[in-house]
C-alpha cells in the first residue's frame, strides 16, 4: 500500500466515524425543529414548584381538570373535545411535567405521587374550587393517585382506558421506554431515540389505536409531533421507570375513594386491557359508574368524542351536585 493512502487513512475513518456519530443528532435536531414549527406552544404557562407547566382553557363554570397518558400532551383532550361541551365549564387541559410544552424540574423523579402533588397544587394556583378530574390512561392512574392521597381537592374522578394496576410484565411491555438510567435516557433522547421515534411513528400509532384507524389529522391536530422531542422522550422514558414505584401500592387503597368516580373503558383495547385495568377497579370503588364498550380501543377521546363528553358530564352532574345528590 502506498505511503501516502496510510498518510490518509487514519484521518479519513475518523471523519467517517464523526459524520457517522453526527448523523443522529443532526437528525434528532432537524425532526425536533419541524416539530416545534407544526405544534407549537398554544397556551399559558404557569410556575409550580420548579415545574415551567403549559396549559390551556376555555369557557367558565363548572371546572374540569385533564390529564394526558403516556407520551401525550394536551391536545389529546383540547382537539376533539373542547368544543363540544357547550357552555357552563371551565375547561384546562395541562402539558403534564416534561410532555408537551411543559418543563420538569430539575431532579424531579415523574412518581406518581408527585405528579399528584402537582396537579393539586395547579388546582390551587388557578383558584379551581374542587374540579372534577379527567385522566387518560397514564393520566387515570395519575387521578386515582390525587383521589387517594388529596380527596380535599377534588370533586370526582372521570376515568378514559386508565392505567389502574400494576403489571408484572411491565418493564417487557414498554420496551426500549424503559431506560432506567438518566444518564443513558438524556443521551438516547438526542441521539437515537427521535430518529427511530419517527421511522417508526406509524407503526406505533397503529397498536395505541387499534383496532380503529389512526385519525389522518392526529399529528398535526392531535399534538402527536409533539412526541418526536428529546425533552418529550426523556420525560415519558422517567414516567415509565416511575410507574412501577408506586402503583401497586396507589392500587391498595381504591377501597378509599368514596368521590364520584366513573370509568370508560374501551373492550378492544389491546395497550391497557380491560380485564387487568377496568373490570377488577368495579369491586375495589363503591358506587363506581363504569361503562365498557365493545369494539373501541385505547383512544376514546379520538374515535367517540361524543360519548366521551356525554360520560364526563354524566360523573360532573354527580360530582358537582350537592351533596346529598351525589349518590356516593
Amino acid at each position: 500500500m502506498p505511503v501516502s493512502i496510510l498518510l490518509w487513512l487514519p484521518g479519513a475513518l475518523l471523519l467517517l466515524a464523526l459524520v457517522v456519530a453526527a448523523y443522529p443528532l443532526l437528525a434528532t435536531r432537524r425532526i425536533a425543529a419541524k416539530a416545534e414549527k407544526l405544534v407549537p406552544a398554544s397556551g399559558k404557562f404557569i410556575e409550580i414548584d420548579g415545574n415551567r407547566i403549559h396549559y390551556v382553557e376555555t369557557g367558565e363554570g363548572r371546572p374540569i381538570v385533564f390529564l394526558h397518558g403516556l407520551g401525550a400532551q394536551l391536545h389529546h383532550f383540547r382537539h376533539r373535545l373542547f368544543g363540544r361541551f357547550g357552555p357552563n365549564y371551565r375547561l384546562i387541559a395541562l402539558d403534564r411535567p416534561g410532555s408537551g410544552y411543559s418543563v420538569r424540574a430539575g431532579g424531579a423523579s415523574g412518581r406518581l405521587p408527585e405528579q399528584a402533588e402537582i396537579v393539586r397544587r395547579f388546582i390551587e394556583a388557578l383558584g379551581l374550587e374542587k374540579p372534577l378530574v379527567v385522566g387518560h390512561s397514564l393520566g387515570g392512574a395519575i387521578a386515582l393517585t390525587l383521589a387517594v392521597e388529596h380527596p380535599e381537592a377534588i370533586s370526582g374522578i372521570a376515568l378514559l382506558a386508565p392505567l389502574t394496576h400494576l403489571e408484572l410484565d411491565a418493564r417487557e411491555k414498554f420496551g426500549p421506554l424503559y431506560v432506567k438510567s438518566p444518564l443513558r435516557r438524556r443521551i438516547m433522547a438526542h441521539t437515537v431515540a427521535i430518529p427511530a421515534a419517527f421511522k417508526y411513528a406509524e407503526r406505533t400509532l397503529a397498536f395505541i389505536f387499534a383496532p380503529q384507524a389512526t385519525p389522518a389529522d392526529y399529528m398535526v391536530e392531535g399534538g402527536g409531533w409533539c412526541g418526536l422531542r428529546p425533552s418529550h422522550f426523556y420525560a415519558t422514558s422517567t414516567d415509565v421507570v416511575a410507574i412501577e414505584q408506586d402503583l401497586g401500592r396507589i392500587e391498595q387503597r381504591y377501597r378509599e375513594i368514596t368521590m364520584p368516580a366513573g370509568i370508560l373503558f374501551g373492550a378492544s383495547d389491546i395497550v391497557l386491557g380491560i380485564d387487568i385495568h377496568g373490570w377488577p377497579v368495579m369491586e375495589k370503588i363503591s358506587g363506581l359508574d363504569f361503562e365498557p364498550v365493545e369494539g373501541l380501543g385505547h383512544m376514546p377521546q379520538f374515535v367517540e368524542p361524543e360519548r366521551v363528553v356525554a360520560f364526563i358530564k354524566r360523573i360532573a352532574d354527580r360530582a358537582f351536585a350537592p351533596k346529598s345528590d351525589t349518590g356516593s
